[in-house]
């Protein structure tokens, strides 16, 4: 299938600014061209007209857990421990898989309007979140979530992360890849993540993990081993195979050091860490010490939604205010974290993040005839700092058309409303 979007206003990538009228070329699954102030051949299958648009790469959601939708909005206020203990742990016992299904179709309704095209997913019964992923048209790095405190739960828990693994890895056309996902330092021990390793390295995928997301998990770790749960997991070789860090709020300039030597990707959620009052991670500090650095919303149960518009501005405003400069982390670099180097981080780096001849055709076209774009002196700045996921038109991956004018293509948004509004009812 040839595409044309006629006459649009186009991000490239972050760092080349703004093309304010090109023509957009995808032949097939990839862009094939983008042509500034020429006439483009035809023929072509479709023709969409982009004036009053902005076309960017398809943003990058590098954490979440999708089927979380189901608990927005319960048991909120709380600090994290507590709120998973005694609030999410016990409900997540009464999940099925029928249960997790259609929330992580909700979520994934959520994600297109708001224009996210890939993401990173954790959780339990991930079978029925790949079929989800795959009836919807996402790019997703999808795992199991090992929780194993006790030495009878190891073998059980690492049986199923293979499993998956082994199943989903290459699906729906190789835009589903799997992930192994020991869930922290705290809930699992060296036993756990030496096998994931060496399970990693088998299969030649990555591990997807939470890291040193509150202060008193640090402290507690430290107080245990003498190491924070950055040195721990260098030690045990963990981060000999690709990692995906979410969250690394509170690091040590050794711990920046261990991220960035070993190329591990560190996830920012700004949202649910400003909701837990988990704190504020060295963002900057990692990226001057060459780590790369995404983003992520978390689960919707802490984050609230699963805006990644939202969570750059935030990512934005927080490295100001953290490091008392205005001028840290400016909106080019805040869209690099959602776009290109969010896709490096799951493992798409030299497919996705740009829009450039030869990319997978990975999109999202913004309406820009909105009062809070005027007068759109710098749309990239607007995007970041007052764009609304709502703006979003029109989205497409690998070149699928899931989402045209803000008509869904792919899901039925009010058959899944109504399955998820009865499913809710068991968990009030």
């Amino acid at each position: 299938m040839r595409v044309l979007i006629r006459g649009v206003a186009v991000i490239p990538r972050p760092e080349a600014g703004v093309i304010p009228k090109a023509d957009v070329v995808i032949e097939g699954r990839r862009f094939s061209a983008v042509v500034v102030g020429e006439e483009v051949q035809g023929p072509f299958d479709r023709v969409i007209e982009g004036e009053g648009k902005l076309l960017i790469p398809g943003l990058v959601n590098a954490h979440t857990h999708l089927a979380m939708t189901l608990f927005r909005g319960l048991a909120q206020d709380r600090p994290l421990m507590d709120w998973l203990e005694k609030e999410v742990w016990p409900r997540e016992k009464k999940l099925t898989g029928e249960i997790v299904h259609w929330f992580s179709l909700l979520g994934l309704v959520e994600m297109i309007r708001s224009g996210t095209t890939a993401f990173a997913d954790m959780y339990f019964f991930m079978e029925e979140v790949a079929e989800a992923v795959e009836k919807a048209g996402l790019r997703a790095l999808l795992s199991y979530g090992i929780i194993a405190p006790k030495p009878e739960r190891i073998e059980p828990e690492l049986k199923k992360a293979e499993s998956f693994a082994r199943e989903w890895d290459g699906k729906a056309e190789g835009r589903i890849r799997a992930a192994l996902s020991p869930h922290a330092p705290y809930t699992c021990g060296p036993e756990v993540w030496k096998r994931t390793v060496a399970l990693a390295r088998e299969l030649r995928i990555p591990i997807h993990t939470h890291l040193a997301e509150t202060r008193e998990e640090v402290e507690r770790f430290r107080a245990e081993t003498g190491r924070s749960p950055v040195e721990w997991l260098e030690e045990l070789g963990v981060f000999g195979v690709p990692t995906l860090a979410a969250h690394c709020v509170h690091l040590s300039e050794k711990d920046i050091e261990i991220l960035a030597a070993h190329g591990v990707s560190a996830v920012h959620c700004p949202t649910s860490n400003l909701k837990l009052a988990c704190g504020i991670a060295p963002v900057v500090e990692m990226l001057k010490g060459g780590a790369n650095v995404c983003l992520g919303t978390d689960g919707a149960g802490s984050a609230g939604d699963l805006n990644m518009i939202e969570e750059m501005r935030l990512a934005a405003l927080l490295a100001k205010v953290h490091t008392g400069d205005p001028q840290a982390l400016p909106a080019p670099e805040a869209l690099s974290m959602a776009t290109w180097r969010g896709a490096a981080a799951l493992g798409w780096g030299k497919d996705l993040g740009t829009i450039e001849s030869g990319r997978r055709a990975d999109g999202i076209m913004l309406n820009l005839a909105q009062v809070h774009w005027f007068p759109n002196h710098d749309p990239l700045a607007n995007l970041v700092y007052a764009g609304q996921a709502a703006d979003v038109d029109t989205v497409f991956v690998d070149g699928r058309f899931l989402l045209i004018g803000g008509e869904l293509q792919t899901l039925d948004e009010e058959e899944i409303l109504g399955r998820c509004r009865e499913l809710a009812k068991r968990f009030k």
